[in-house]
């Protein structure tokens, strides 16, 4: 009989990780909530009557992109254009993809529609920060995965 191998334990205490994925969650989401509130704003501002699920469809794509976008600038100097593409293509699809559906649950949630106003980006980028954040952890503890 061969004996049954658990995966290891994550020890969820350890503040370095958290810091750390805490500050790869930053980034992601300053590069996510780029392409997002853009969208939105865009929408919102001219009035394009597209309905609210095609407008955050199109936000969580565009929020994806420009995430990318911004993580391979901030590294390109420190690692090389081709490699900071790569790293920053190769960053958690599931991570920022929680993240955007996760911020545009709550503006439908609370406004009812694709629409920033000053009191629902604060809860948007909240939520969009507290989301993919357990993974982000999980995913520097047990596979020792960044990326900066």
């Amino acid at each position: 009989m061969s004996e049954s191998t658990a995966p290891p334990s994550i020890d969820w205490r350890c503040r370095r990780t958290w810091r750390t994925a805490s500050v790869n969650t930053a980034w992601c989401l300053l590069g996510c909530s780029i392409g997002d509130f853009g969208t939105i704003a865009f929408f919102q501002f001219t009035g394009i009557p597209w309905p609210t699920l095609a407008i955050m469809a199109l936000a969580i794509v565009n929020g994806i992109v420009t995430s990318i976008m911004l993580e391979t600038a901030v590294l390109w100097r420190q690692i090389g254009p081709s490699a900071a593409f790569r790293t920053a293509v190769g960053m958690s699809l599931i991570s920022m993809v929680a993240m955007e559906t996760a911020m545009n649950l709550v503006d439908w949630a609370l406004t009812g529609s694709a629409k920033l106003t000053w009191w629902v980006i604060p809860v948007m980028l909240a939520v969009g920060f507290a989301t993919p954040l357990p993974y982000n952890y999980w995913r520097l503890k047990a596979l020792g995965k960044a990326c900066h």
